[in-house]
Formats: C-alpha cells, structure tokens, sequence
C-alpha cells in the first residue's frame, strides 16, 4: 500500500474492484432518483385518489360537527373521535404508502441493479465513534458538498414553492363562500398543483444529481497504475512466477522430446536451422510421426543426438521447413508430404539394409 501513495489515479477502475465496491455496497446511486421518484409516484397517487380522499375527509367532517351541539365531551367520546380520525387517516394513505415503498424499491433496483450485499449489513462499530461521526459531519468535503446541495436544493424548491402558494392564498379569500365539499375539493386540487409544479423542478435537480453522482463515483474509483499491477497478481499470478513456470514447462518438454530422438528413423534437417525428427512404426501408425523438431540451437541439438546414435540426417530445405511449420510434436505427418517423406524413408531403409548385408558378409 505504501508504493501506491502520492501516485496518481490515472487507471479506470477494473471489474474487480467494481464487483468489490458492490459487495460493499458502494455503488454510483443518487438519492434525489429515488426522492424524485417517491415524489411523483405520491403525486400520481393524490390524483388517482383525490375524490376518494375528498369524501372521507368531507365525511368525517361532517360527521364530526353535526354533532358538536349534541355532543358531550368526555373520555370515552375523546377516544372515539381519536380513533375515527387515526382510521380514516389509515385509510387514506394506507394505498399511497404502499405504491411509494414499491417505486423506492424499484428505483434503487433501476439505477444500480438486483444486489443484496451482506457486507453492507454488516456492523460497523467505527460508525459508533463519536469523533468519527464530528469529522465526518463539520470537517469532511463531502459533508459540506452535501449540505450545500440540500441548501441550494431547499432555495430553489422553497422559492418556487412560495411562488405558487402565494397564489393559493389570496385565491383562498373565496373560501368563506364555499360548502365543506367545495372546500375539502379546493385543498385536494390546490395541493395537487402544488405537488406537480414541483416535481417539474425536482426532475431536473434529480438528472444533475444522477449525472454528478455518476462522474464522482467513477473519479473515486479510479486506480494508480501500482495498484492495477497488484490486483493481477492477485487474480492472475505474479508474471515473474508465471514466466519462470512457462520457462520450466518449456524445459521439461524440450527434455522429454530430446529422449525420443535416438528412437528416430530419419533426422530431416536445413541444413543448418531446422531438424526434424521422424519415426514410423507401421504397426501403431498409419504414416510417419514427427517425435522432435528445432531451429537454431534447438536444431543442432537435435543433430548431434541423432549422430551420436546413428540417426541418418537427410538433407532436404523445403520439407524440413514444411515439416516444422505444418506439424507439431506428436503429429502424423499430412497426406500432402507422403511422397516427399516416402522417399526419403525408402531411401534411409536402403541403407539400412545394406549395412546390415555387409555385416552378415
């Protein structure tokens, strides 16, 4: 950690330190999504239920003041109308309620997606810390960007809100006139324009919010080139560790090849960079097998085993660099250099055959 400090983010966050951030329950998530949401959901809300809340509130209000004349005030009667209004104020917003917490759960799921993160559910005591919470509160950047944005948010909806109510009130002198009906109607309808005023304002306030919250989420996750470098050996293995496995793969396998050499019919070679190796068994194979091949060193390699076991070397550039591009260790040979190695086999068994007629001699 100490090597990636005073180095500067210039890395886009990678998908593991995202998918992390999400584990922890840190996603680019704006608030004011959800309030603008909340809000317009509870706004469509009064205006499908408007007549329903008109009528029971104009119900218990009629019930309620035709009796004041008969009605006698004692404990028994102050729990009755008590529990009238707490009912019929259940009853009212029991259904918005209800549609506002569903809209809340769907715009947290649309902006950041299904995730439930036991991480984030988890205690954290340091939350606990009173020192901790005054640092976060009056000597934090982030706290006064956000008091600074409930600030400017409050100016701007409580100035057009008084704009709109300062209308209302001097429309409400006509009250008097009116029935409780009328009234009850007036409140429901004027609230209702206020409410859709202001959710013209608060869309825009939520899409600059969303939009910032996108951008500084993005800067925070962004990595120094140390700790992407870090997170690779993490998932991927330390490359020094890597290469050095590849390199003694490699070795291992050079080594088991150079041991079926001396098994070979045939060393085909360049004659200087390429050798390849050919053995054919005809009684396991139905063409010849390439068993080792080389360039360079590798190839001189070849050679000399095959010389200091009495391996013919047969000199032929073109199929020994075919050989070598077409066929890999293990490989038969393709049907299009049957002939060419044919020959070169008929050519090797010749010999084979007359030293071994001179040595019977």
């Amino acid at each position: 950690m100490a090597e990636t400090e005073g180095q500067e983010k210039t890395e886009q966050a990678t998908g593991k330190r995202l998918n992390d951030s999400r584990e922890k329950g840190k996603v680019a998530k704006s608030s004011e999504i959800n309030s603008f949401a909340i809000f317009v959901s509870g706004l469509l809300m009064v205006y499908l239920t408007q007549h329903f809340i008109s009528r029971k509130i104009t119900e218990l209000t009629i019930g309620t003041f035709d009796s004041l004349d008969v009605l006698n005030l004692t404990k028994d009667t102050f729990i009755y109308f008590a529990k009238e209004i707490m009912f019929t104020f259940l009853l009212i917003i029991s259904p918005i309620l209800g549609a506002l917490f569903i809209v809340a759960l769907v715009a947290g799921i649309a902006q950041v997606g299904f995730k439930i993160s036991l991480k984030a559910l988890m205690p954290d005591f340091n939350k606990f810390n009173p020192l901790n919470g005054i640092k976060k509160v009056f000597f934090s950047v982030r706290s006064l960007i956000e008091v600074s944005k409930a600030l400017i948010k409050l100016a701007i909806i409580g100035g057009f809100t008084y704009s709109i109510v300062s209308d209302f009130i001097l429309k409400s002198e006509m009250l008097v006139q009116l029935t409780i009906p009328e009234i009850v109607s007036f409140m429901v309808s004027a609230a209702y324009t206020l409410l859709w005023k202001i959710a013209i304002i608060y869309v825009l306030i939520a899409a600059v919010d969303f939009i910032y919250q996108k951008v500084k989420f993005k800067k925070e996750m962004m990595m120094t080139k140390q700790e992407v470098k870090e997170e690779n050996k993490q998932t991927e293995g330390d490359p020094q560790i890597k290469s050095r496995i590849k390199r003694m793969q490699f070795q291992a396998a050079k080594n088991r090849m150079m041991q079926h050499v001396p098994k070979a019919d045939v060393v085909i070679t360049n004659p200087t960079h390429y050798a390849v190796a050919l053995k054919y068994d005809m009684s396991k194979n139905s063409a010849p097998k390439v068993v080792a091949k080389g360039v360079d060193e590798l190839a001189q390699r070849i050679k000399k085993i095959a010389v200091e076991n009495n391996i013919p070397l047969h000199e032929d550039r073109e199929l020994a660099r075919a050989l070598y591009r077409i066929c890999d260790i293990g490989d038969e040979i393709p049907s299009t250099l049957f002939k060419a190695v044919a020959q070169v086999l008929a050519y090797i068994y010749q010999l084979k055959n007359k030293k071994k007629r001179k040595l019977i001699v």
